[in-house]
């Protein structure tokens, strides 16, 4: 748990989906239908501006019936969105997801987004490094290699 998330975003597929500052709502949905998923990124140019999830279409969008296809994202989207830099631990990147209430984090070098990192994907590298250790734990007792 103390490998760097530099550690997980090199098993991930390196696709960031990301739509522009000017995009509308319905754009942005249709983005993140179209991969199946959960958020996408607003930038300006190559300046990661905010974030819009999921949870951002229920509730900043549908439950107070704002029209997807006449409303920017930059109305709706989380604004400078809470970051990690590909350093950080896995372990304390999942106390921030835990601590912020938030599922998806933008993997920052500096200034340029380098990755997306989200709850799924922790879950996802964690199960496969508990069963890596049970396997190597079964072949240490077994007398396996």
């Amino acid at each position: 748990m103390n490998a760097p998330v530099s550690t997980l975003l090199a098993d991930k597929t390196p696709v960031i989906h990301s739509v522009p500052a000017s995009a509308t709502v319905e754009d942005a949905v249709r983005l993140m239908n179209r991969h199946k998923v959960g958020s996408v990124v607003v930038m300006d140019g190559d300046r990661l501006v905010g974030i819009f999830t999921e949870r951002d279409v229920l509730y900043r969008v549908v439950a107070p019936g704002i029209a997807p296809a006449s409303t920017a994202i930059t109305a709706v989207m989380t604004a400078d969105p809470k970051t990690i830099s590909s350093d950080m631990s896995i372990q304390d990147t999942l106390a921030m997801i835990s601590e912020k209430r938030c599922r998806h984090l933008p993997v920052m070098e500096g200034d340029r987004m380098v990755g997306l990192v989200s709850q799924g994907d922790i879950t996802r590298w964690l199960v496969d490094a508990h069963r890596a250790h049970a396997e190597q734990l079964m072949n240490y007792i077994t007398g396996g290699i």
